[in-house]
């Protein structure tokens, strides 16, 4: 049939009607094979495989089956009447020549291959660094990567024959230097220039497979990643079904990752209130339904499905987003939620047990002073505001003083632990009971009738009667005194209520001991003919008048000459009206009773360290001067802030200062302790645990502070030369103070045959009246 158009018009009309060569319709259907619609592929590639049938066929009157009518059945109609215009204007010729014009104008490699290459397009050089006079005429199975030979040598066989084969597949090809690159290659059978071969299409997917590298590698790293943490991590679908969980997860909730994929979190787990044991919101579907982070705070308690383990922990839930388009925008989705399990079990323990410390007593288990004067403000506040009535119980062991002059402070100390059992076993789980210093002891009887309140003291009476303590081949028989006082909406402050407790406590002792007396108005004027106030108005005098007085004792070193350490102890002593000298032993309970302590400790403080500044108080270089701070002072939050700002004005070096606690007032104080200890010790001051000892908590205490220095308690000390169990204690305290690198002080050194043990035993420093009795500081020049 003749051209009825000029070929290069032909050209250009074939371009305005998208394609009117078979050739060109089959490359078409190779190059857009990688569309995303499946659909669209299935039916490009159908029309390419209808055309090349025509072509075979000889069927050039033919059309094409319109599939729809869609835009895709347009391009169909399209086809059919360019086969039309063809059929009227294009030569076979002009077809051949139209090929490798659209074939070069692609991006992407095509090659025509019948065991060999016939055509090659600029791409493919660009790709395989391979000039295409080369390339042409190369068995096609060269330039294919080793490893996928075989895959293409049957696949070019089924392709020559007919057979269906996958329509892409991913295969390397070689370049010039031998290195593999990616490519996705498609083809078809055709008839090229008369003979049977393939047009295939590679596209470069080497970009894409670096990326899918990548991300696979991300992947497991992240998998790695939370795999090796402690925190338990679960994430789940967008309805809170279970999707993963790494290793710390399966331990937490006891069920394998396995079991419980599909599964909602309260399936496999439940969730309750550390204290109260109510089951908590379910986390997952909360962030959820909400959108947002949600944790459960610091009182989650996780129970596994079988109930028989159960983890203290914290649980934050967090959703997981994703791109959303919608309309011309974009906006977030909740894909799912991840969920983090944190186990703290252990810290909460810690926690515990820091305020188990700082709330008990060391040696007998029981509340201390500070908790038991807490209860007993909250209970007075709750009678102030109307609530029920409650009844406060002061103790006072009868005959204990003959327990520890005879057999010594274990002995009492023993005791001590059997009564303090002895009176948890007559008040009911809700009272409270507490050790509040010496052989004292306290109860709290919440809600309570005076009635009831008094049959329960008696009983303690009565248990305490009955009792017997063995030590070693003596028997002892102790009583209890218990003065009783009513809390009611007329009670005035915790001090008043004790005071009135401790007033009908002696009432009982003064009745013949053994007792229990229930306050009354007139107890207060017996407390007075007892001296207590009549102590207050003197000790306030004493510190309006100046009439407190510092003394000091030398503490000698038995090491070598000019160790550090401590020199001297200042000391406290009262003078009275005429000047006679009071020790503290007179005045120090009342002066607690009646919290006048952290005001005589600012007044030695301030006295000593002025003392220190002016020169009155000298000692040897690089050591320290000792000063006691009682248990009340410690618990003054104001009195590190004091004690800092004398340093500040008066110029005294903090590293000459050594300050003695004792057990008790640590242990009673613990929070305060630390804190005092922590802030001097940075700035230089030392710290020496006295009458260390002499608790139950002794090592315990030992361990868990910042302590320079331990002074061993001086009922270890005193007899040494006829005591085989004490000089064994104070070996192993010796031993002790060797392993934590602490300095130990001996007391109550008072003869010769003593101090020579002590020096055999490995002791630092001495102290006590075979050294050196106390000495007024005036006295001193």
């Amino acid at each position: 049939m003749p051209c009825r158009v000029p070929m290069d018009q032909c050209f250009m009309q074939i371009a305005q009607i998208i394609s009117i060569s078979i050739a060109a319709l089959a490359l078409l259907a190779l190059v857009f094979v990688g569309l995303r619609s499946s659909r669209i592929r299935r039916r490009l590639v159908r029309l390419t495989s209808e055309l090349e049938r025509m072509v075979r066929a000889g069927h050039t009157d033919a059309n094409v089956a319109v599939t729809g009518e869609d835009e895709f059945g347009q391009l169909e109609r399209s086809v059919n009447r360019a086969l039309a215009q063809l059929r009227e204007q294009i030569p076979d010729a002009a077809i051949q020549e139209l090929f490798p014009k659209l074939a070069e104008t692609s991006q992407t490699m095509v090659l025509v291959h019948a065991n060999r290459i016939i055509y090659a397009n600029s791409s493919a050089a660009r790709f395989t660094g391979i000039h295409r006079d080369k390339l042409v005429g190369m068995p096609f199975l060269e330039i294919v990567h080793p490893e996928y030979r075989d895959l293409m040598r049957e696949r070019f066989k089924d392709q020559l024959a007919g057979r269906k084969v996958a329509e892409t597949c991913e295969i390397k090809l070689l370049d010039s230097e031998g290195s593999g690159k990616w490519v996705e290659i498609s083809g078809t059978q055709i008839d090229f220039q008369g003979k049977p071969a393939v047009l295939a299409s590679a596209a470069d997917i080497s970009a894409r497979k670096r990326l899918a590298k990548g991300l696979k590698d991300l992947r497991g790293r992240a998998q790695m990643t939370l795999e090796s943490i402690g925190d338990g991590v679960i994430t789940t679908d967008n309805r809170g079904k279970i999707e993963f969980m790494n290793a710390a997860a399966e331990q937490l909730t006891g069920i394998e990752a396995s079991e419980a994929r599909g599964k909602s979190l309260n399936e496999i787990v439940s969730l309750v209130d550390e204290v109260e044991r109510k089951p908590l919101r379910d986390p997952v579907k909360a962030c959820l339904e909400q959108n947002r982070r949600l944790n459960l705070g610091r009182r989650a308690l996780l129970l596994t499905a079988t109930g028989d383990v159960e983890y203290s922990i914290e649980v934050t839930a967090s959703p997981i987003r994703g791109r959303e388009r919608r309309g011309n925008g974009a906006s977030d989705r909740v894909d799912g939620a991840v969920v983090v399990l944190h186990d703290v079990s252990e810290l909460r323990g810690l926690a515990r047990q820091d305020t188990y410390q700082a709330t008990h007593d060391a040696l007998t288990g029981l509340l201390n002073r500070r908790e038991f004067e807490r209860r007993l403000n909250d209970a007075l506040q709750d009678a102030h505001a109307g609530g029920g009535g409650h009844v406060l119980c002061y103790l006072d062991l009868d005959r204990f003083k003959a327990v520890n002059d005879t057999c010594g402070h274990m002995a009492g100390d023993n005791m001590l632990r059997e009564v303090a059992g002895l009176i948890k076993e007559q008040v009911r789980d809700s009272d409270s009971v507490a050790r509040l210093g010496g052989d004292e002891f306290g109860t709290l009887l919440s809600g309570c009738p005076l009635e009831k309140a008094t049959q329960i003291a008696d009983d303690i009476v009565d248990a305490i009667r009955n009792y017997r303590f063995v030590w070693r081949d003596k028997i002892f028989d102790v009583g209890v005194s218990i003065g009783l006082v009513e809390i009611s909406q007329e009670s005035g402050s915790v001090e008043d209520a004790l005071g009135a407790a401790d007033s009908a406590c002696y009432m009982a002792k003064r009745e013949g001991r053994g007792r229990v007396h229930v306050f009354s108005s007139r107890d207060e004027s017996v407390a007075r003919q007892r001296g207590e106030i009549q102590w207050l108005q003197r000790l306030q005098s004493a510190l309006k008048e100046n009439r407190f007085e510092l003394f000091t004792q030398s503490i000698v070193s038995l090491a070598r000459v000019g160790d550090r350490g401590p020199a001297v102890e200042i000391l406290l002593r009262l003078r009275d009206e005429g000047g006679d000298e009071i020790s503290p032993r007179s005045f120090m309970r009342a002066a607690e009773r009646y919290h006048l302590m952290p005001l005589i400790d600012r007044w030695v403080v301030r006295t000593a360290l002025a003392a220190i500044r002016n020169g009155d108080l000298r000692i040897p270089e690089h050591r320290t001067f000792s000063l006691n701070i009682s248990g009340q002072t410690l618990g003054d939050a104001q009195f590190l802030e004091f004690v800092v700002d004398c340093l500040d004005r008066t110029g005294v070096a903090p590293d000459r200062l050594c300050f003695e606690l004792t057990e008790t007032t640590v242990v009673t104080n613990l929070e305060h302790a630390q804190r005092f200890i922590g802030v001097l010790h940075g700035m230089g001051c030392m710290f020496a645990l006295d009458n260390f000892g002499s608790g139950l908590g002794s090592f315990a205490n030992l361990r868990n502070l910042e302590m320079d220095f331990l002074k061993i308690d001086g009922s270890f000390v005193r007899g040494l030369e006829n005591d085989d169990v004490n000089r064994a204690m104070i070996n192993a305290m010796v031993d002790l103070a060797r392993t934590l690198e602490i300095s130990v002080i001996a007391e109550h050194v008072e003869s010769e045959a003593v101090l020579g043990l002590i020096r055999k035993m490995g002791v630092d420093y001495v102290q006590g009246y075979g050294i050196e009795r106390p000495r007024p500081l005036a006295t001193i020049h």
